[in-house]
């Protein structure tokens, strides 16, 4: 379906139909974007993952220079790197799910049927979705909980630190609404 100008003349906007229908959109339409925006945040959260790995270990190599050459040990190091893997376990999950390299159990769905196997699927999808929702909700008020505390060596509010839990929902949310509304549209097509 064509796509109409919005605001000038060709100047194309995504949600409007060419056919004057305004207000709505194909599921088609939604889909592209929300698996376009869902490539580009993984590879943003790729390249965080990257620089929290590599400042990670240069934190750890300077803290066992000091401690063993130098005799003079950085009191903040060991509560920076912990801080920085517990980050990077979390993002590192979700782009864990975006690559579809997290662990699962295929022993069952193998001996289902391809229409089966997408049921499935799409199961599979709505209850990561609904658990990332708990990760949103529950991690906002955990964040919200400690938002007075102050980490003892770094002197950050924990709030911050704990802020990757929801963080981290929102991106599995993101990226299983994308591939929840890929599998139906398969299901529907029957492919």
């Amino acid at each position: 379906m064509p796509l109409a100008a919005v605001s000038a003349p060709g100047k194309e906007h995504l949600l409007c139909p060419a056919d004057g229908q305004r207000g709505k959109f194909s599921t088609r339409t939604v889909l592209t974007t929300l698996q376009k925006f869902c490539a580009a945040l993984n590879q943003a959260v790729e390249y965080l993952l990257f620089g929290l790995g590599l400042s990670m270990a240069l934190v750890v190599a300077v803290q066992v220079f000091c401690r063993y050459v130098l005799n003079a040990s950085l009191f903040w190091s060991e509560e920076l790197a912990r801080y920085m893997l517990v980050w990077l376990t979390f993002f590192g999950a979700t782009v864990a799910y975006y690559r579809n390299l997290h662990p699962g159990v295929d022993a069952l769905t193998n001996r289902l049927s391809p229409g089966k196997k997408r049921l499935t699927r799409l199961m599979v999808h709505l209850v990561c979705m609904a658990l990332a929702l708990v990760m949103i909700v529950s991690g906002t008020q955990f964040a919200w909980f400690v938002r007075r505390q102050i980490s003892p060596a770094l002197g950050l509010p924990k709030w911050i630190i704990l802020a990757v839990i929801p963080a981290s929902g929102i991106i599995f949310f993101l990226y299983g609404l994308a591939f929840f509304l890929k599998t139906a549209g398969e299901f529907k097509n029957g492919a």
